[in-house]
Formats: C-alpha cells, structure tokens, sequence
C-alpha cells in the first residue's frame, strides 16, 4: 500500500490537500486500501499458494508502479491487451534503469524475503477460525474507515472514478480478472457482412488509394492545423486538405485499428465481436479492389488477417533501416505491386511507427533532428517541456516527408488512375500536460490530446468528381473513426448496403455518388 501507489496518493493530495480539515479522511483512504489488500489477499491466501501469489502479485505490481509513476498511466484491460500486443522493440524502448531499479527494490527483494518465511501449518479448525478473525477485523476496520470520513467518501467515489484506477495492485488485479473473464468467453462464430459489395460504375479509370494509419499524432502538432512551428511544411505546398474536428475510437492502437475499420463504430464496439467480424477491407477486396497491407508497427491488430499484409519492421522487406526501419521504406517496391494490378482498383494500407513513444528521438533519421536540444531517453519525467516537444515535433516533421513521398508517388501514377491519399492517426498522446505522458487512459478520462486527432486528405484533380471548394468548406464538420469504413467504400467506388452516405467525409463534396 505505502511503495506502489505513490501516483494513487499524489492524486487524491492535488484533489485534498494535506491540511487539518483532510489530514483524517487522507489517513483513513490509506487504512481502507491497506485493508482492501488484506481481504484479497485473505480470501484466496491458502497456505500452500500464498507465498508464490504474493511474489508474482509484487513483482507484477513493481512493474505497474514505474508506469503510473513515471507516465500516469492506469493499467486497465485495455492496457492489458495493448502489453500483450507490444512486440519486442516497442518493449525495449520502455525499458530503463529506473524501471529495473523499481523491479529490483519493490518486486524482487521483498519476494526473496517472503520466500524465507516459514508458514505455520495449523489444523484445519484454527486455520478457519484464524481467518474468520483476520476477515471480521478487517471488514470491521474498513467500515469504521468509509463511517468516520463519509461525506468525503461520498464525493471520492462519485466524482473520482478516474483516480481509482490507480490504486495498485488492487485496480491490476481487478483489470486482469476481467482480462481473463473476457478471453475465457465463449468465442463468437465468424461473421461474413457485405456480400452484396460490387464497383460501381464509373467513367473507366481505375482508382489507386493509399490509406496512411498513423500512430500517435496530435491534432495539434501540425502546422496545417495551426501549430507555431512549421512541422508540416512539404504538405502545405501540396494542398492537402486538413479536417480539423476528427475523434478517435480509442486511446490505444490496439483499440483504434480494429475499430477505424470496422462497421460498428465507437459506440457499439466490442473487441471480440469486431474481430469476428468482417471488416472494410474484406468487403473491398471481394468485390474486386486489389488490397496491399504493408506494416511498420507491430501488427494489424487483427484487421489485416485475410488480407494480403507484408511486415515493414524488418531489414529483410524494408531498405530503409539504421536504428529502426523507417516509414518511407513501405514505398520500395510498390510500383512493382501497381503495376501488377493496373486492370483494378488498389486500396494499399501503410500502417506507420509514426511518433510512437515514449522514445520520440528515434521515431526519426538524425537529418530531421532540426528542433533541438531533444529528449534522447525514454524516462520522459526527466526531459523539460522544450526537449520532450522537439523530439516529438521532430517525429512529426519526419511524417510531413513521408507523407509528401506518398503523394509524390501517387502523383507519378496518375495518369493511368485516379490517386488520392487519406491519412489518420489512430490516436494522439499526452506530452507532460498535468503530469501526464503516453496515451491509453479509459477514454471517458482521457484528455483531448489523446482524442483529437490528424485526418488529412489529398486528392489528384478530378477524383470521382469531387469538388475541392465544396471538400474544403466541409472539413470543419465533425468527424471520428466511425466514418474511415464508409468514406473508403466511397474512395474506392464500392456499392453495399452497409454504405452510409452521410458518414462518408467526402459525400458533402462529391456531385454524384
């Protein structure tokens, strides 16, 4: 209770400072999460597993600790999820020697101490009764605890979900039980949806989209969307359109990606029903759309999974690698694949490392280090406000030259197909504001600048008739990743009854569809 919640109490000492009026309510918050640990840890403490449950518990929780107390973040079963996805790189840059130091003192030198304590064995009888001693003392406590202090428990509970997420390892042990209660539910039968999806017709030219997944890029970084510094200097020569009131479907890739895909949206979204369901890309693809997915991050998350997918992160596919590979190396070879599908339309997915943390300085190739002095390390606590913001402005400027090499791509195939370009962050992330880093709070605590994020649009003259005046007079309205499914069945031509035109961002603009 005292070593792993130094987040949890800072928290409730900003909301009741340590004055006279809250010194007892503070004191009693600590006697009822000291006694919620005895009576977890009480009811399934048999003698025989205590002690390897204990140690497992510590050292699990020592790892909890340095992420809530460095990045506040909450671990949830969402962020449980999101770890269980993280491939090795991505741990490797959350590793550090404050974190081992958190393992060593809080997880690893208390569970050799408890291994040494010799457990008494007592009849059955006394063992219970022992117990029921430990269990009515506690509930006794703990409810002294919530009487004396009630109008202040009153407010706690009830204003302050947030903050109790905190609370480890008591919040962990409860994510992961429902973790595990979610991956033990029966698995859903595979459900097929659009089976009436077919091209529309057109005037004969055929389509070439390339839909760029960004990761972790704030709305307001860029300097299309009115930033000071000019991170986005290469796409406002291209006219690229920017639509400004975009939200994401979660604070998390493995949340967001799934769901910009699919048809259910934010809303009615459920992981294990989405994943069992047939996405966009499915949908396109039989109805003849040639779909590439090339990935530098560390999966699809499941969306690409009947696609044909092509891995980015190693040297092996990518030519463009030094301390990691790099986006820009998704392009090599891509003409080859285009050429190949000339007779169709191509939808091809560029899922990127983009700005993802908490190690910004290698998120891109030294010669786009122009902001400096930058944040070279991973314990972002440990940056001031300029470095951590170059280092990530920088990762955003490496993106403008990605993207403005998307679009110089799509324009040297424009004459053979009609181009365009969409691109979307997945999610953005916290950069030290309010003491927060990184991105994956539960979304309805989450700050805006893990919400709001970049959605830009570039389209060869022309496109599907689009109108440019009327497609720029939109991009204030009122975005989300519930419309990438319909807006890229309207990119790429296809019909179905799935199809939304009022979710479609580009239908506002488009003389007929």
């Amino acid at each position: 209770m005292v070593f792993f919640n130094w987040a949890f109490f800072r928290g409730v000492i900003d909301l009741y400072p340590f004055t006279r009026a809250n010194a007892g309510f503070l004191i009693s918050l600590a006697i009822l999460l000291a006694c919620i640990h005895i009576l977890l840890l009480a009811l399934v403490g048999h003698r025989v597993i205590l002690k390897p449950l204990v140690i497992v518990v510590l050292l699990v929780a020592a790892t909890a600790a340095y992420f809530m107390d460095s990045y506040h973040v909450v671990i949830d079963d969402t962020m449980i999820h999101n770890m269980l996805l993280t491939d090795t790189g991505e741990a490797l840059d959350l590793f550090s020697g404050k974190l081992l130091l958190y393992v060593v003192l809080l997880g690893v030198l208390p569970s050799l101490l408890i291994s040494r304590v010799r457990i008494e064995k007592r009849p059955l009888g006394a063992a219970l009764f022992s117990r029921l001693k430990l269990l009515a003392g506690t509930l006794v406590v703990a409810a002294a605890s919530l009487y004396l202090f009630s109008s202040h428990y009153a407010s706690f509970f009830r204003e302050h979900k947030a903050l109790r997420a905190y609370a480890n390892p008591v919040y962990l042990v409860y994510s992961a039980g429902k973790y595990m209660k979610g991956r033990m539910k029966k698995a859903l039968p595979f459900q097929s949806i659009g089976g009436d999806a077919h091209l529309g017709t057109g005037d004969g030219r055929k389509r070439l989209v390339i839909f760029v997944v960004g990761e972790t890029a704030r709305f307001d970084r860029l300097s299309l969307n009115g930033y000071g510094r000019d991170t986005t200097p290469r796409l406002e020569k291209e006219g690229v359109i920017s639509f400004d009131n975009v939200w994401s479907c979660g604070t998390s890739t493995a949340v967001s990606v799934p769901c910009m895909f699919s048809v259910y949206g934010r809303e009615a979204y459920d992981q294990e029903r989405v994943l069992a369901t047939e996405n966009v890309l499915d949908i396109l693809q039989r109805a003849g759309v040639a779909i590439l997915w090339r990935d530098n991050n560390s999966s699809s998350k499941g969306v690409a999974k009947r696609v044909p997918h092509e891995d980015f992160k190693t040297p092996d596919n990518n030519p463009v690698c030094d301390i990691e590979c790099r986006d820009e190396g998704m392009l090599a070879g891509l003409q080859a694949y285009v050429d190949r599908h000339q007779d169709r339309n191509i939808l091809i997915v560029l899922h990127q490392m983009g700005n993802h943390g908490p190690a910004y300085y290698k998120r891109y190739p030294p010669a786009f280090e122009r902001f400096k002095p930058v944040c070279g390390t991973n314990q972002l606590e440990k940056c001031s406000t300029q470095e951590l913001d170059n280092a990530y402005d920088n990762a955003i400027l490496y993106t403008d030259y990605f993207l403005s090499k998307v679009i110089g791509f799509l324009k040297a195939n424009a004459g053979r197909f009609e181009t365009g370009m969409l691109y979307v962050s997945d999610h953005g992330e916290s950069l030290g504001e309010n003491g927060l880093y990184l991105h994956g709070l539960p979304y309805l605590f989450s700050p805006e600048s893990q919400r709001h994020v970049p959605a830009l649009l570039w389209l060869a003259k022309g496109f599907d008739h689009v109108n440019a005046a009327r497609l720029r007079e939109s991009r204030h309205h009122h975005y989300s990743h519930d419309n990438i499914f319909h807006t890229l069945l309207g990119l790429m031509g296809v019909q179905t009854r799935l199809y939304k035109k009022e979710m479609d961002m580009l239908a506002p603009a488009v003389d007929s569809r």
